[in-house]
């Protein structure tokens, strides 16, 4: 029987995804029996997907791809296939740990009743990380409510199920801007790396001898070095760019081990890096939309083409070389392309294909493009014409006085590092940068290295870079994509943590 998953703090699935799709011999070694997610547009993304792994590999019915390509919807589907909907809605549940509405005694009977008697089961996720990252920090430096946040005590949910419940492995994630936060002067991470080791006490306080629960807390990149065998708070980042994944995304990822458990506790292994053109050269050309005007093939056609006789291109701080690939881009300019839609028809063929192909797939998701303003369409251009030229993103003292932005706080990102790239191209033959959750409210750090397409990266695209399947479908607004995307654990990530998992849990004495 594969072993059970319980998934907190869900999102959309993507460290669920991994552990579910590791095999062994061909068949699967763990099973998702809950994931919890309070986001109802992640919720249904991870619905959707429960749905999807209900059936053995290769047997899903053809209506789920009817669905993804927008012919039948939800409720149909599932009308479709009852029992395998039941099982799905059965294991994803839209709850909110700490919530009046969820007690922890409903939480407890969910997850027991989910692991049953299987004495070997994993607890994933981790807890929303917008008060621990380092924008979030500095956003909210003078706001007095910041210490006193529930999010900085999100974690503690997470930590009173390890103490009821107990599991043999926990696998928890969050950013590397943890390792700095602090709150009322004292290190957060450090907080929580003592609280992990020791939740029973954490939780009813050191008085409660009987109950003492252990772990040891363990990196997936380097051995603990040190003789009481704790790790450096560094040693917790992962850099995913090292370990087969087309993006710089450096997380804390710690494996946490129950005292009583001793087996063979691998390490990640790396692998040469997966440039970013790897992971999206065989999606379809798009082009932008045209935000604040009227929106046609012609009308961006004509809105970029102005680029010609645009003052900012003569200014003397653009060189020649930049100057020659903005003409190449704007000569090479396909005409009549499209925007994209929620499905587009073809047959995906990625240089990068870290999933095996899906033979029923007959197109794209979630792969339609933003609108943005004519005065970005011409900041795209620049700034993708000089990431060709000198393989880097440019600098906002590198722009041309005509394109800068007219934002309050302008001079400070021209003299110093905060926000200096406002506008960041997604550099050819290299990763991307880190897809983030900000990227729902622009595409201005995920510009497309595509100079002729002139626009922000697509759902897809930053799915692609997260490294989920191409069957895997976003539920809710695009908006909302965005976000699920950018707040998940790459999936195929989670595939290798899963191995690990596997093989310190057959080997141990559990």
């Amino acid at each position: 029987m594969p072993t059970p998953i319980i998934d907190l703090f869900a999102g959309p699935g993507g460290l669920g995804e991994g552990f579910s799709a590791f095999r062994r011999a061909g068949k699967p070694v763990f099973k998702i029996g809950l994931s919890i997610e309070k986001d109802r547009f992640a919720h249904q993304t991870l619905q959707l997907r429960s749905f999807f792994r209900q059936f053995a590999d290769g047997t899903a019915p053809q209506a789920y791809y009817d669905h993804l390509a927008g012919l039948i919807s939800r409720e149909q589907l599932f009308e479709k296939a009852p029992a395998e909907a039941a099982n799905a809605d059965k294991e994803a549940w839209c709850a909110e740990l700490g919530s009046d509405a969820f007690p922890a005694d409903l939480i407890d009977a969910r997850i027991q009743a989910a692991i049953g008697n299987s004495t070997n089961w994993v607890l994933i996720g981790g807890p929303p990380c917008q008060a621990y990252s380092l924008v979030g920090r500095s956003r909210r430096k003078n706001d007095p409510t910041f210490a006193t946040d529930e999010k900085h005590r999100l974690y503690e949910h997470y930590l009173r199920i390890l103490a009821v419940h107990r599991p043999p492995v926990f696998v928890m994630e969050n950013v590397k801007g943890l390792l700095s936060a602090k709150v009322d002067g004292e290190s957060t991470f450090s907080r929580i790396l003592s609280d992990l080791e020791s939740p029973r006490e954490a939780v009813d306080g050191f008085g409660q001898r009987r109950k003492t629960l252990k772990y040891q807390l363990v990196s997936l990149v380097v051995r603990n070095a040190d003789s009481t065998g704790h790790c450096d708070p560094g040693d917790f980042v992962v850099r995913a760019e090292d370990y087969g994944i087309p993006q710089t995304r450096h997380r804390i990822i710690i494996l946490g081990i129950r005292g009583d458990i001793h087996g063979n506790q691998n390490l990640l292994k790396s692998g040469p890096p997966v440039p970013i053109e790897m992971a999206l050269g065989d999606l379809p050309i798009l082009r932008s939309g045209l935000s604040k005007e009227n929106d046609s093939p012609d009308a961006w056609l004509n809105a970029v083409q102005s680029i010609r006789m645009a003052k900012w291109l003569s200014d003397p701080i653009i060189d020649i070389t930049v100057r020659k690939e903005v003409m190449r881009s704007l000569n090479e300019m396909p005409r009549s392309l499209d925007r994209g839609s929620e499905f587009i028809g073809g047959k995906p063929a990625p240089m990068f294909a870290p999933w095996p192909k899906d033979q029923k797939l007959r197109g794209f998701c979630n792969h339609s493009s933003r609108g943005h303003i004519r005065a970005d369409l011409h900041r795209y251009m620049f700034v993708a014409a000089f990431g060709a030229v000198h393989k880097r993103s440019p600098g906002l003292e590198e722009f041309p006085n005509g394109l800068l932005p007219k934002h309050a706080n302008i001079g400070t990102a021209l003299t110093g590092t905060l926000f200096n790239d406002r506008f960041r191209v997604q550099v050819k033959g290299r990763p991307s940068t880190t897809v983030v959750s900000h990227i729902a409210k622009d595409g201005h750090y995920f510009i497309h290295y595509d100079s002729t397409q002139c626009r922000s990266l697509t759902v897809r695209e930053a799915a692609r870079l997260q490294t989920f399947p191409d069957n895997y479908f976003f539920e809710g607004p695009r908006t909302e994509q965005y976000r699920q995307v950018g707040n998940a654990v790459p999936p195929r990530l989670a595939v290798q943590i899963a191995e690990i998992v596997n093989e310190l849990l057959r080997s141990s004495n559990a």
